[in-house]
């Protein structure tokens, strides 16, 4: 993992000492709201519905034992004891009071992370794979690139008050985790002659006009990726829209001038930069690969594993949900599920941070990671530590066999947090991961994705089964997606019709559930396949009482 140098040490206690002299500015009436919104929001400072929220980045979604415990410490001291884990990979406080937010920001220094562009019209929190540098199926660990993705960006003078908030996110694997083709620029890992580059994508994107991205460069060599990135956000910042703030994002850009005008002024710009890059950012890159280094793995043998497998049907069930392949024998990716039923996603506790950071460091090779799915993963388990691991998660309430099940939804925090949203998603997800948690082992693999308004922070469009909260003349209705995919076949969900009010919306999913399971051709057949087969129509029938559903009840 990447560790702070001085120089970086230094650029955060300058950073962090100029902003404690806005707060007390601000604080003593001599900056108005107005004059200091940008400067907050230029260090992760947003004002929500009830309180300040500060929201805290996650490089690549990677966490060292010490990092979470510090931010398990900032929990305790300074909010209300817990914090949310976002689909940025980033960590959100939600009731900070104003004056102690640099003490905050100089508590995270000390530990090597920061709140800078975390907000603001600049680039964003760089994503990962949340499995980099452990699964199985990847050409190699992206971390590298995006942790040089991350030094170029921050502070970045040209690309700090771009026209819109910009998103990269970066994968290994040719299996898409990181949900590449919804972001601004994703970048995707390939090999062509046995030489490794990337495809990257660009203008893709939800929110109110979700757009999937699309290919601008089938293959881009490593070393002109950085370059060719440049050329991107210098095209975007010369020609995308500034007069209207829902058309500014790069993927109107990309439809208003067509994909091959931009690869085209692409292109240009990056001739014109590539010849002023001499070699730099491919030193630094190789330092970063020694600093990504695979911990020292260990031989021991698996049995008490296999014992436990066998022998204990709640340790077999967690293992079948919660565990992933490891491209090193013997070893196994942990996915911790923060969606116990009825809890709200996302949220952990300060002491169950301080024990994921203790397992980390006993279990995991001192390594965390933050999914975009709001979970937390320890990359690098010893197979004969999993029974150990599972007791103690057991006792912590984190054990929740629900990986990538039905109860195991992604939600924004909707009307009970932000300013923005429309309608509650938090109740919503609780009361449907409750309502199937007797039967979601036999629904089988479902990815629900609910948003509190059209922001869509919550994914809704690449749902399996997307939920958007809007208010209907001071009433909150729900409307139902269906069919939208976040891998690399990536789709947006279909509109099913007619929105529902929040206390119809969990029968409704019942609906679209029995009539899935009455649909599918065995039980090995997930609902994505089963809609993929058929199509929206069955589906839309069983949620309006239509058709042949309707004759049949």
């Amino acid at each position: 993992m990447y560790t702070y140098s001085e120089f970086d040490r230094d650029f955060l206690a300058t950073r962090n000492a100029q902003f404690r002299a806005q707060v007390e500015r601000r604080i003593a009436g001599n900056l108005t709201e107005e004059e200091f919104r940008p400067l907050r929001l230029m260090n992760g400072l947003y004002l929500q519905l009830h309180a300040y929220m500060l929201r805290v980045a996650i490089p690549y979604g990677t966490l060292r034992s010490a990092q979470m415990r510090q931010l398990a410490l900032i929990a305790d001291k300074w909010d209300k004891g817990y914090g949310h884990f976002t689909t940025r990979q980033n960590i959100q406080y939600n009731w900070p009071r104003l004056r102690d937010v640099p003490d905050i920001l100089d508590a995270l220094a000390e530990v090597g992370m920061h709140a800078i562009q975390t907000s603001g019209n600049c680039v964003r929190n760089v994503t990962a794979d949340h499995f980099a540098g452990a699964a199985a199926d990847e050409i190699a660990d992206p971390r590298p690139v995006a942790e040089l993705l991350r030094q170029w960006s921050t502070d970045h003078p040209e690309f700090q008050f771009l026209p819109r908030k910009f998103k990269i996110a970066i994968t290994g694997s040719p299996n898409d985790r990181a949900v590449t083709r919804a972001h601004d620029i994703g970048l995707r890992m390939v090999l062509q002659d046995g030489q490794r580059g990337f495809e990257v994508i660009v203008g893709g994107g939800l929110g109110r006009t979700p757009v999937i991205g699309k290919v601008l460069a089938e293959f881009i060599p490593e070393a002109d990726l950085l370059p060719y990135i440049e050329a991107i956000l210098s095209t975007y910042n010369s020609f995308g829209r500034r007069d209207n703030k829902y058309k500014a994002r790069i993927k109107i850009m990309v439809n208003e001038l067509g994909l091959e005008e931009v690869r085209a002024r692409v292109q240009r710009r990056f001739e014109t930069l590539r010849a002023e890059w001499q070699g730099a950012d491919q030193a630094i890159l190789a330092d970063l690969r020694r600093d990504f280094a695979p911990p020292a793995f260990r031989v021991a043998p698996t049995e008490a594993y296999e014992i436990a497998y066998k022998n204990d049907p709640v340790f077999r069930s967690f293992a079948d949900t919660n565990l992933a392949q490891h491209w090193q024998e013997g070893y196994t990716i942990v996915t911790i599920s923060l969606k116990a039923h009825g809890a709200t996603p996302g949220d952990a506790t300060s002491d169950q941070m301080r024990l994921m950071a203790d397992l980390a460091e006993r279990y995991g090779h001192d390594e965390l990671r933050i999914s975009h799915e709001q979970n937390v993963i320890l990359p690098h388990v010893h197979k004969s530590d999993l029974p150990a691991l599972h007791a103690a998660l057991q006792q912590a309430g984190l054990a929740t066999a629900n990986v990538g099940l039905i109860s195991d939804i992604i939600a924004c925090p909707g009307m009970d947090y932000c300013a923005l949203a429309t309608a509650r998603s938090i109740p919503v997800a609780q009361e449907i991961a409750t309502a199937f948690e007797a039967r979601e082992q036999d629904i089988g693999g479902l990815k629900i994705k609910i948003s509190g308004c059209i922001n869509a922070c919550g994914h809704h469009h690449v749902g399996h089964i997307g939920i958007l909260g809007l208010d209907r003349a001071g009433v909150e209705n729900y409307q139902i997606t269906l069919g939208g995919d976040a891998t690399e076949t990536a789709a947006l969900g279909e509109r099913a019709g007619p929105g529902f009010a929040y206390d119809q919306i969990v029968p409704a999913i019942e609906r679209v559930i029995d009539a899935y399971l009455d649909l599918r051709e065995d039980p090995q057949e997930e609902f994505i396949q089963t809609f993929q087969r058929l199509g929206a129509q069955p589906f839309k029938d069983a949620l309006y009482l239509t058709g042949d559903r309707a004759d049949a009840a």
